[in-house]
This record gives C-alpha cells, structure tokens and sequence, in this order.
C-alpha cells in the first residue's frame, strides 16, 4: 500500500472549496430572483454532489479506482435525492418560517445578511462534512471489511431517510391528517427517522475512507460534526421546539426515542388533533 498522497490531496481541498462555493453563490442569485431564501436547503445536497465529481475528476490518477467510483456514486445518490426531495417539497410555497424569524433580526440589508449567515456558512459546512468523500478518492488498498461495513450502513440510513421522508409526505398530503402528529411507520421507532438515516449516511462513508491512519483522522470529524448538527444544531433541536407547543407532541415525545430507532410500545399512541 502506498503513502496517502498529501500534496494531491491538499490541491484537491482547495478545489472542493470552490465547487459547493459556486453552487451556494448561484443558488443566492436563484434566490434573488424569486424573493425567498428557502432554496438554499436544495443547495445543500447539490453542493456535496460538486464535491464528489469535483474530487473525482481531481484524484484521477491516485487511489483505487473502486472505492472512487463508489465514493462519488454514493455520496451523489444521497444528495440528488435530498434535493430533489426538498425541492419539490417547497415548491410553491413562500419563505420557509425559519428563514422569516432569522431575517428579521437583519441589521442592514437582508439578503447580503442571509449570504453572511446563511449561505456561506452552509457552503463551508458542506466542506466539512464531504471530508469522507475527499479523503475515499485518494486511498489507497482494495476495498475490505470496514467498506463493506460502510456501503452497509450508507444503505441502511439512506432507507431509513428516504422511507421516512415518503411516510411523511403522503401523512402531510392527507387533509384528514391536519393537526395532527405523525406517529405511523418509521416515526413510530423513532422521532427524526429522516435524520438518523442522514447520521448513518455518513458515518458509512467515513468507514469506506477508512484505509490508513491518515485517511480516517482526516475524515473522523465529519460523522461527528454531521450528529451534533443533527441532534443539537440545526435539526432535531430545531424541529422540536417548533413542535413542543402541539399538545400531542409531548405524549409523542415520551413514548418514541429521540434519534436512535427503538421498538415502538405495543399500544399505538392516540393520534390527538393539535389544532
């Protein structure tokens, strides 16, 4: 096996800089034209899918060239999919809430202030967090057990997250269901399948980088960071203090696990209107 290549690697950080940096400065110029800042969220899985066919085209040359294939096909059928989800999920609709409360609070001009807090940051995240990708495109080695295991993990949480998102979606598009809470299929093992799936999402991916010492400290944090964003940042913790003033939610919350899947009590939960 052959030293990971560090200066290839160092060039090919820089490049993988500027392709989710590209994608966030269009999508803000998208999103000056329509007048909502809701689209970034569909830049987000766009900006990981550069990523992989930035490094892809970057690493030619160095690695092995299965685990290079299967870095950029995994990563980017994760991401398409995310985005097209949340696409079509906003489609027609004003700006998401969210992004209304946080722009209130604008200093100055709102849009330079979305870009500063919103659009950039997203943009070095995506950085951040593909790290597993960049660092799977120079490994050297054939692929072994732990890729094996990581395929396998990336497969469950993209399940996990694509079901739970279509459960969701038909639960929301059924007027009989205004109100209420979703407690039904994936939601009743766990409250976040969608973001469990994600957190499984990558930590396969960092185990299918997972060849020498160098590789994996360099693609380590990215499964860290991507839990805490989703169980303490901008996801789970978000969504439930949205959710805490529906009376249901709490009766919800005390019967189905956080984040973790866990078998569902054998009494379905009474499905109370909220409103």
């Amino acid at each position: 096996m052959t030293a990971f290549p560090w200066g290839a690697f160092g060039v090919s950080l820089v490049y993988s800089a500027i392709a989710p940096l590209t994608i966030t400065l269009l999508t803000f110029l998208v999103a000056l034209a329509k007048g909502v800042h809701r689209i970034v969220d569909v830049a987000w899985g766009l900006g990981f899918t550069a990523i992989a066919l930035v490094t892809f085209a970057a690493s030619d040359g160095h690695g092995d060239g299965t685990r290079r294939l299967l870095a950029t096909v995994l990563t980017a059928v994760w991401a398409l999919r995310l985005a097209v989800h949340i696409g079509v999920r906003r489609c027609g609709h004003g700006e998401d809430a969210r992004y209304e409360r946080l722009l209130a609070r604008a200093p100055g001009n709102r849009h330079l202030y979305a870009l500063r807090v919103l659009y950039l940051p997203q943009a070095a995240l995506i950085w951040l967090v593909s790290l597993p990708v960049q660092a799977a495109q120079y490994a050297t080695g054939p692929l072994g057990p732990a890729a094996a295991a990581g395929a396998a993990l990336w497969l469950l949480g993209l399940t996990f997250e694509a079901v739970g998102d279509s459960q969701l979606a038909r639960f929301r598009a059924d007027p009989r269901n205004r109100g209420r809470i979703m407690d039904q299929g994936l939601w009743r093992w766990t409250r976040h399948p969608n973001y469990f799936g994600d957190a499984c999402v990558w930590w396969g991916l960092f185990l299918l980088s997972c060849v020498t010492w160098p590789s994996a400290l360099v693609s380590l944090i990215s499964p860290l960071v991507m839990t805490y964003v989703l169980t303490q940042g901008r996801g789970k913790a978000v969504l439930e203090r949205h959710m805490a003033d529906r009376p249901a939610y709490a009766a919800y919350a005390a019967r189905t696990s956080g984040f973790l899947p866990r078998r569902p009590p054998r009494t379905p939960l009474l499905n109370r209107r909220t409103g």
